[in-house]
């Protein structure tokens, strides 16, 4: 039996990010994964498929509706979605090469198989054949999966998770994407862009719900520009398939039946931990009824050599948030003092315009009873904007009102998931709109209106609006 100091269960972002750091501290380690490809959801069907496809979505766009705006003339472009495909499938590919790369220049092992837990030190892997490695600390990164309702079970052909949806044969007619979260928002916008209908349909009374409400309205507006349809506050009821047609009823926010047709219907409504088989019975660790492990403020679950990250644990399911507790984890282990600061990880929404933040929301600052001040910038004032064409969009600052500290930055524009790691940064250092307000931004910049922002944030000075 092969022996190692750390194990990590899962490749995804969390599982090989946390295997180079325990690596570089000098410990032995082994990453098991039961794909033949590393990189997990993020790498393969997930973060960089679906921003290939964004990317390219866009670009055709462009070229159909702006293009002659700019003096560039070209005959009408047409899609070429078998080698919009094939580009996408080569990032992935590539991408995926690179992390195979990091392992054996970290002289890091990788098993392929199923891994599970059998004791606190052993892990059973199943594969070609079924093998055991000991480990003096276990790190459970097995990330998670599309949520499926009971009556709109996953056909992966007509109704299907976001897994599907990155590598259909044609371009639907209509998709109705069930869910108005990031998921189904960026996956419909992609398909809008290159000629689908697409129909969203959320429970909530807003799209993005967990993200301040204002920029859930601006993003909307957006997207309604490019044609996409909303039903807000209906709940679905049914899904139905007959042959090639897709039948989603639902109730309105007035109470009446609907039903909405199409040839596709992209079921995007969460994620949840995927803990199925990984043997935490066999250890006493406890999961709750989503599927999450329970964790210290170590990350270390009931069993103290056993940690678990990323999806698996509470919090946001970002692949950055996955990292950020693999290092912390890995340096935990090696006896450092690392720092996670939960409040100052942004979201990020990849539709275009983009949507980004960090910190607290209005509603929530208003729930806590937070005295603040808000100060915001429209993205169509802001000159580099006005230059692209991408005048869509605003910067809200939220500071408290007697410190002037940063609790919250909310953007919508284009390259916002760019411009809000400069409030992280700020924020992380715990600065004031006042500090963002004195630094000095090149012109013409996206990110002055961040500046912008906290110009209005501190004495309603903002000098361009």
């Amino acid at each position: 039996m092969s022996s190692y100091d750390v194990v990590v269960i899962g490749s995804g972002p969390g599982g090989y990010v946390s295997a180079i750091r325990c690596a570089q501290l000098g410990m032995k380690t082994a990453v098991i994964e039961k794909y033949q490809t590393l990189g997990g959801t993020c790498l393969n069907v997930g973060c960089i498929p679906s921003k290939a496809l964004l990317d390219s979505s866009e670009h055709y766009h462009a070229a159909v509706h702006s293009f002659q705006e700019h003096g560039i003339q070209v005959d009408k472009p047409r899609v070429d979605f078998a080698q919009m495909m094939k580009r996408k499938a080569g990032v992935v590919s590539t991408t995926c090469e690179g992390i195979d790369y990091l392992m054996k220049k970290n002289e890091i092992d990788v098993l392929h198989g199923f891994g599970s837990i059998v004791d606190k030190n052993t892990v059973q892997i199943i594969g070609k054949d079924t093998t055991t490695v000991s480990a003096k600390h276990i790190i459970l990164a097995t990330g998670s999966k599309p949520i499926e309702l009971p009556f709109a079970k996953f056909d992966k052909e007509r109704i299907i998770s976001s897994t599907e949806a990155l590598s259909l044969n044609e371009i639907p007619k209509h998709m109705i994407v069930i869910g108005g979260g990031v998921i189904g928002l960026e996956l419909g916008s992609v398909y809008k862009r290159l000629g689908s209908e697409v129909t969203v349909v959320e429970f909530a009374k807003s799209i993005i719900p967990t993200m301040d409400g204002a920029m859930g309205k601006e993003l909307m507006r957006s997207m309604k520009k490019i044609g996409v349809k909303f039903s807000l506050s209906t709940k679905v009821s049914g899904v139905h398939r007959d042959g090639e047609l897709v039948q989603v009823t639902a109730i309105n926010k007035k109470g009446e039946e609907v039903v909405f047709e199409g040839d596709y219907c992209l079921v995007a409504v969460g994620r949840g931990a995927y803990t199925d088989k990984l043997g935490l019975e066999n250890v006493g660790i406890d999961s709750d009824d989503r599927g999450r492990i329970a964790v210290n403020a170590q990350l270390q679950t009931s069993v103290p050599n056993i940690y678990a990250i990323g999806d698996v644990v509470r919090g946001a399911m970002l692949a950055h948030k996955a990292e950020e507790e693999g290092v912390f984890v890995a340096e935990s282990i090696a006896g450092e003092k690392p720092h996670i600061n939960y409040d100052l990880i942004p979201g990020i929404v990849y539709t275009w315009p983009e949507v980004a933040a960090v910190g607290k929301t209005e509603e929530q600052l208003k729930e806590a009873g937070t005295e603040y001040k808000m100060g915001s910038f429209p993205m169509r004032a802001l000159g580099r904007s006005r230059a692209s064409g991408d005048i869509d969009g605003v910067v809200k600052v939220l500071a408290d009102k007697k410190t002037d500290e940063v609790l919250g930055v909310h953007i919508v524009a284009a390259r916002a998931a760019d411009i809000i790691m400069e409030a992280v940064t700020a924020m992380e250092f715990r600065a004031s709109a006042e500090d963002i307000a004195r630094i000095c931004h090149g012109h013409p910049t996206y990110t002055e209106a961040l500046k912008e922002a906290a110009l209005a944030a501190t004495g309603n000075r903002a000098l361009h609006s």
